[in-house]
């Protein structure tokens, strides 16, 4: 026991101290051992579901006309973006 602290002072800190290991060890169960990284499956083995694209012109409603304005506004946050 600390001798400065209250008995229930002294429960709360091991209740945290158990939650943070509990959470810790939550996290490092879902994001799995990166140590080492399985091989990915090919696209078309492993998401069968996913039609494959129709290639560059697509699908009328998939596309939109953009005006100059629009055009030259893309444009200047193109630009914008830092390429490090």
């Amino acid at each position: 026991m600390l001798p400065s602290i209250s008995l229930a002072q002294e429960i709360g800190l091991a209740v945290l101290l158990v939650a943070a290991i509990v959470s810790f060890t939550g996290l490092r169960h879902l994001r799995g051992d990166d140590r080492f990284p399985q091989a990915e499956p090919a696209a078309a083995e492993s998401l069968p579901m996913i039609p494959s694209q129709r290639g560059s012109a697509g699908h009328p409603m998939e596309s939109v006309e953009l005006t100059e304005a629009e055009k030259q506004a893309f444009a200047g946050l193109v630009r914008t973006i830092p390429l490090h």
